[in-house]
């Protein structure tokens, strides 16, 4: 077996004196402040997105608007799920999830754009869905390997961001 890298009686010692500091070690190599802001944008993001497609799916009307409308409200769902993971890494990071909705707008890539039709629903849903992509995959790539934990919660975020984005689009390819 090979050996340990960190003399083990110090990890030990360190875990002791500094119990209060949670999960974020020395070896957590991000900077934490500007991690906890760039979350809270996330969240943002994803308030706005929940509401957007909330909205779309009671406003959706016309022929074909049923499927469409059930997937606007499982991508509201998910948008909120997505919230929630995101906030609770900002609360075990020990910073403080703003879930304020009156700065959420403000902070949010994306736009609450409510659309009057199913068309330009679809295509709101797309574009927000899109910069989400190009806004995870900055993250990602800005964390690199300085918090690996919230780096895998930015990627399983920016996959499902991917399916939506394929979603949308194959409901526009569909012409809808």
């Amino acid at each position: 077996m090979a050996d340990f890298l960190t003399d083990v009686q110090a990890l030990r010692a360190k875990a002791r004196t500094q119990i209060m500091k949670g999960p974020v070690t020395e070896a957590y190599r991000a900077d934490l402040p500007r991690v906890v802001e760039l979350l809270n944008t996330a969240l943002a993001t994803e308030i706005v997105c929940t509401l957007r497609y909330r909205q779309h799916h009671f406003m959706a009307k016309g022929l074909n608007s049923e499927p469409i409308a059930q997937e606007f409200l499982v991508h509201s769902n998910e948008e909120q799920g997505h919230a929630d993971l995101l906030a609770a890494r900002i609360a075990q990071l020990g910073g403080t999830p703003d879930l304020d909705p009156g700065r959420a707008v403000g902070r949010s890539h994306s736009e609450y754009v409510p659309a009057v039709d199913l068309q330009q629903m679809i295509r709101e849903n797309l574009v927000a869905e899109r910069i989400a992509i190009a806004s995870y995959t900055e993250m990602i790539g800005w964390l690199g390997d300085g918090d690996p934990t919230t780096r895998r919660i930015l990627e399983e975020i920016l996959a499902r961001e991917e399916e939506h984005a394929d979603d949308m689009l194959t409901f526009l390819e569909a012409d809808v």
